[in-house]
């Protein structure tokens, strides 16, 4: 029987492991670790990667934290139940090169003291510049993963994906999707140890297709006016992380630690005033194909 301490541990290794790979794939820079305690139970492992020669900024956060069911927290998740438990690992990485992309990634558990549990989490990809080729492989990795488990797996979370990442306001997708779930159980048709191991299944393919984003091309040629664009696109994405994103909102709202929730943002990034894209350039195709249910993974290249 599944039981918590194992949930909480193979979610430690899995953050060892994307740590160990993706220092791998940068090739200097080294994780920094910051260890935390929550006065109200539990803690975490914040680590941050800066200043690398393929990424500007990483951060891959694990935390387990238990105690008593606020409030807040009462009224945020509709919660029935005295003490709860929740763990997961969260990542996010800026590269430096603007023909790289952003990578979020999330996998989560959650247990109250009445029994009820549920899982969550998913990976999503922000290019600064769309790459046709790169997002059908990108795409095609997280429908393998996902078939392994339910053969609705890919198409309903793709559609969650779409539909969660989108910043309304701007009338587009923060990037081109990716997968996405929330409050899974065993009433989705898959048991709670196999609901598990699809999370350490994500969590392991993460360093694997940022790696293949990167190894097209580690050190593309770009311009002042790339790295321009490049913050502009960052500034979209503090934008929906400040704005929308119901876990950061959650976690600031409940008392969570500021440093770990707003390790997501960018080191740098800029807001234009009615920026608009010279015709018929990159950055007019991009913004073009910010929108969702695209059919990534069939898309042949354009």
């Amino acid at each position: 029987m599944l039981n918590k301490e194992e949930v909480i541990n193979r979610l430690k290794l899995v953050q060892d492991y994307i740590c160990t790979k993706l220092e791998a794939l940068d090739g200097v820079a080294k994780f920094r670790e910051d260890n935390w305690v929550r006065e109200e139970g539990g803690g975490g492992r914040t680590r941050i990667l800066s200043d690398g020669t393929i990424i500007e900024k990483g951060g891959v956060n694990f935390s387990a934290v238990h105690g008593p069911v606020s409030d807040i927290m009462k009224k945020q998740l509709g919660l029935e139940g005295n003490e709860f438990l929740a763990t997961g690992v969260s990542i996010v990485i800026h590269p430096k090169n603007p023909f790289h992309p952003i990578m979020h990634m999330n996998v989560r558990y959650f247990e109250m003291d009445t029994g009820a549990y549920w899982f969550g989490g998913g990976i999503d990809m922000t290019p600064h510049y769309i790459d046709f080729n790169k997002a059908q492989i990108f795409h095609k990795d997280l429908k393998a993963v996902c078939d392994q488990y339910h053969s609705n797996f890919y198409s309903r979370f793709k559609t969650w994906a779409d539909d969660y990442f989108y910043i309304p306001h701007r009338n587009e997708t923060r990037g081109v999707g990716g997968i996405f779930y929330d409050h899974l159980t065993e009433k989705d048709g898959v048991s709670k140890e196999e609901l598990l191991n699809f999370a350490i299944d994500l969590g392991e393919l993460f360093p694997k297709v940022y790696a293949d984003q990167i190894e097209f091309d580690r050190f593309p040629a770009f311009t002042e006016s790339n790295e321009e664009w490049r913050n502009l696109r960052r500034g979209r994405y503090v934008e929906f992380n400040l704005v929308h994103d119901r876990g950061t909102k959650f976690g600031l709202k409940t008392g969570g630690r500021v440093e770990s929730i707003l390790m997501s943002l960018p080191k740098n990034a800029s807001w234009f005033y009615d920026f608009q894209p010279d015709k018929g350039s990159k950055e007019e195709l991009t913004l073009k194909w910010l929108k969702k249910d695209v059919d990534w993974s069939n898309l042949a290249s354009k």
